[in-house]
């Protein structure tokens, strides 16, 4: 019985306001709650003074009591709220928030628990994202596969070099997708080596393009890769095969959106203590709205010519900026044929970074 009447009054408190949420201490809170509930309680216990001391003693003290419930409930409501909201997190459900109006110390943790929520469930999205997405990588070049093998193990087709071409291929992008998920998990458990040298530039892009080159000849695109000449040498003090994996991805995917044709363009120049390093194509190019999202994972855009795992990119920021660097897309400085504005895409990396093993 007691118990219901106290979850009733719970639940006409909740539609009160919260007289205390002002103070911006607990102790203070408390403070206010025991004067409050005393002097209601001794008002009440004056105004009746003429009734026995027994039932004015006791009325007055339930005033007390009712008093310091009001009161009292604003102060604890966000704790319950936090206990409710921890028990649906617990169930999968991130989308619960507590209503963070106070100002003291439970108030703050209100606010923390709420941004904490918001991390989760954030992080939660971008897992079920990742799930998806590697599901759906894998499933394309493993159905493509299986139908090669199918066939040859059916007699419909003869293990003749183009289909083993063909199931080569897709083996290789297989691979190529699993070491590129390694490498992001890496980066995410923050355990990249980064092993620092001291890099000629120009010899360091002239072997990028020839790997570009040869890389693009293989795919069978008609592209060509113009190195702009360096006006002085210069050097970097950095990872080779990390960058390498930098301007291998900006190149291809600048080889993969040029029209047939087209000249995929490299420059590297010196501003400062930093190197800028531009990549530009002659594609249809990368809508303002859009150049954020490039380079998170698995995004490839309506631009994708495919062939691609959609973490080229992505790998390719964690790789600069773990140099102390940035990327970026840049706007298109002119119309290259007729209307195609293009793509740019600048890497800035200071000259001379840290002499680091590895990145906390």
């Amino acid at each position: 019985m007691t118990a219901t009447v106290l979850a009733r009054l719970d639940r006409v408190l909740e539609l009160l306001p919260r007289p205390l949420d002002p103070v911006r201490s607990i102790k203070l809170k408390l403070g206010v709650l025991l004067v409050a509930s005393g002097a209601a309680g001794l008002a009440y216990f004056s105004y009746g003074i003429g009734w026995p001391p027994p039932v004015t003693s006791a009325t007055a003290i339930a005033v007390a009591l009712l008093t310091s419930q009001v009161l009292a409930h604003g102060m604890t409501s966000p704790l319950r709220d936090m206990t409710a909201a921890a028990g649906a997190m617990a169930r999968g459900d991130y989308t619960r928030r507590v209503r963070a109006t106070s100002r003291d110390e439970v108030g703050e943790l209100a606010q923390a628990f709420n941004k904490m929520a918001e991390d989760l469930h954030a992080a939660d999205q971008r897992r079920r994202e990742l799930i998806a997405n590697v599901s759906h990588e894998l499933r394309t070049p493993i159905t493509a596969l299986q139908g090669v093998l199918e066939n040859m193990v059916d007699g419909v087709a003869d293990p003749e070099p183009a289909a083993l071409r063909s199931a080569l291929a897709q083996t290789e992008r297989l691979g190529h997708l699993v070491a590129d998920l390694l490498d992001l998990s890496r980066l995410d458990a923050g355990v990249v080596p980064l092993r620092r040298v001291r890099i000629d530039v120009g010899d360091f892009l002239d072997e990028a393009v020839e790997h570009a080159t040869a890389s693009a000849s293989g795919a069978g695109l008609d592209v060509t890769f113009q190195l702009r000449e360096l006006p002085t040498p210069l050097t970097i003090h950095g990872d080779p095969w990390r960058l390498h994996q930098v301007f291998a991805n900006l190149l291809d995917n600048a080889a993969r959106h040029s029209p047939p044709g087209g000249t995929v363009r490299l420059s590297a120049e010196e501003h400062a203590d930093q190197l800028r390093f531009e990549v530009s194509d002659e594609g249809q190019g990368i809508p303002p709205g859009e150049r954020l999202r490039v380079f998170e994972r698995f995004t490839r855009g309506d631009r994708s010519a495919g062939g691609g795992t959609g973490l080229g990119l992505a790998i390719a920021r964690w790789v600069v900026e773990l140099h102390g660097g940035r990327i970026a897309v840049l706007d298109p400085a002119k119309p290259h044929r007729g209307d195609r504005p293009g793509c740019r895409i600048q890497v800035t990396i200071p000259s001379d970074g840290p002499d680091r093993r590895e990145i906390a």
